[in-house]
């Protein structure tokens, strides 16, 4: 465009020397045979097709001209001063980045899909979780996002609130409760196992194909003996009615100065936590397996456990393990290899950066 104005502006220096040196005459005569030219052509083209440099001219030109004289121009004054105002905030008009947040990085985008893919049972807050233990800082808007542009399903629906009270009290209560376990031999086993309310930390406390009072107040006391520090300081046990928690099994926290609270007669809800707990065993672990027998059973649940409560992030406690860790440096972008450990078999999959 520069080297089409330059041309222009030379012809028009050309032949405004050349009206100097010709016959003022004459040169009335060639101005009047032009201006019949420019008549003629008007009445032949309804809108003329002019470029870039044709209205850096024409707008120049005005500016030499009295406004009585525009009419010579083959655009109408409003379309003059319009150029004229695009040339000068063309001019003081700097380059902007347009606003909003700045896109993901591609290496990001496809970890999220990894996850996603590899992992179809987990939604939006536990991709996001899982990113945050790799020290990649994403929202979960973000991740939604990708995962809608993939055609990938949503996360599933969370589970129902807990009660006031329970939260409220969190710091100084463990719950306990039963699950059972079919083999592939059709042979139920019972597993006992508690919760730290306040950092979700589970415990397995046994597995038996007999509960009997007698097994379970043993367990109990195994518990008290084994995880003194992690227990310490905790004021209420909350249990519900089943006949094999007896009074022994009660009189192993009491000496320690628990209190022990049953939930009303069936009302699973009052014990949501470690309901909640069992379930996500049974949805993420042991709906997927064939158990054997209580040993296979027993190292199934201690391999996953280890993985829920040094690993695998919670929604309470800001997307951290319930074990806890040293928050890594965010970042937007991957500065390294993502590596995979598997756990049970390829069931359950870890990632950490390399080193």
């Amino acid at each position: 465009m520069l080297l089409k104005l330059a041309y222009t502006a030379l012809i028009r220096l050309f032949q405004l020397c050349l009206l100097r040196s010709t016959p003022a005459a004459s040169r009335d005569v060639e101005i009047i045979v032009l201006r019949h030219e420019v008549a003629i052509l008007r009445r032949q083209v309804n809108r003329p097709d002019l470029r870039d440099h044709d209205r850096v001219f024409l707008a120049a030109a005005s500016r030499l001209l009295p406004r009585a004289a525009w009419p010579a121009f083959v655009v109408t004054p409003a379309t003059l001063l319009a150029w004229h105002r695009k040339l000068v905030a063309r001019k003081w008009t700097y380059p902007h980045r347009s606003a909003g947040r700045p896109p993901l990085d591609p290496s990001v985008i496809e970890l999220v899909l990894r996850l996603a893919r590899e992992n179809p049972h987990w939604g939006y807050q536990r991709i996001v979780g899982e990113l945050r233990s790799l020290g990649i800082r994403v929202s979960t808007t973000s991740v939604r996002n990708v995962l809608r542009r993939a055609g990938l399903p949503p996360s599933r629906p969370a589970g129902p609130s807990w009660s006031q009270f329970i939260r409220q009290q969190a710091s100084s209560m463990v719950a306990c409760d039963f699950f059972t376990v079919d083999t592939v031999f059709l042979r139920q086993l019972y597993v006992l196992v508690f919760i730290e309310l306040d950092t979700r930390r589970v415990h397995l406390a046994g597995i038996t194909t007999h509960p009997t009072g007698e097994w379970v107040t043993q367990q109990a006391r195994n518990l008290l003996s084994g995880a003194d520090e992690q227990l310490a300081g905790r004021r209420f046990l909350l249990r519900d009615r089943d006949t094999k928690f007896t009074s022994p099994f009660d009189a192993v926290f009491t000496s320690t100065g628990m209190r022990v609270i049953r939930t009303p007669v069936r009302a699973p809800q009052a014990n949501a936590y470690v309901e909640r707990v069992i379930g996500t065993l049974r949805r993420e672990c042991l709906d997927w397996l064939l158990i054997t027998g209580p040993r296979h059973l027993n190292a199934v649940l201690t391999e996953y456990l280890e993985h829920y409560n040094q690993h695998r992030p919670h929604r309470s406690l800001d997307l951290t393990p319930p074990a806890g860790q040293t928050t890594p440096p965010q970042l937007t972008i991957l500065t390294g290899a993502v590596q995979r450990r598997d756990r049970l078999g390829g069931l359950i999959h870890e990632y950490a950066q390399a080193a």
